[in-house]
């Protein structure tokens, strides 16, 4: 019993997030598209809002992009800008769409300790959105990275071929 106690106090511990820092980062970011969160919430699902804004976590397999395969762009559900491209996505088994690559310069990235250890996250460049996070055991044959995207959190443009 008291292993248990213990057990579920640590876990609350490390997963505990302050607002305080949540809201600073929104307010001390300058991001080319920024809205308001009665803004993003009108615009989006309640998914898409609490993947992007709220930095949540869609349940693997969930997606129907994690196993597309035609030919486009990956775009930012929240302001459509272009972050993948298809050439550069991957069956990574995980459950979400992964990419061993971004579109320079339309990714930015920071980091996540909220389950106890740091990962590198990743954001939108633009508007600020949280993507998912990149990880380094992706494909050695190309970059080695794994960028491990919310697939709510994007929206595919097809190829016009």
């Amino acid at each position: 019993m008291k292993k248990t106690l213990l057990l579920v106090i640590a876990m609350t511990l490390l997963n505990c997030n302050g607002n305080a820092q949540k809201k600073e980062k929104k307010e001390t970011e300058d991001y080319k598209v920024s809205k308001t969160d009665a803004e993003w919430k009108k615009e989006l699902t309640k998914e898409q809002y609490y993947v992007l804004f709220e930095e949540g976590t869609e349940r693997p397999f969930s997606s129907p992009l994690n196993k597309n395969y035609e030919k486009g762009i990956y775009h930012c559900a929240a302001c459509n800008t272009p972050l993948f491209k298809s050439e550069h996505k991957f069956d990574s088994g995980t459950g979400w769409p992964s990419f061993d690559r971004t579109i320079e310069g339309n990714v930015a990235y920071g980091t996540d300790s909220k389950l106890g250890y740091v990962r590198d996250e990743e954001h939108c460049a633009t508007c600020g959105g949280h993507l998912g996070h990149v990880f380094n055991d992706g494909p050695k044959a190309t970059t080695g990275k794994r960028h491990c995207i919310n697939g709510v959190a994007l929206k595919f443009v097809p190829s016009e071929e």
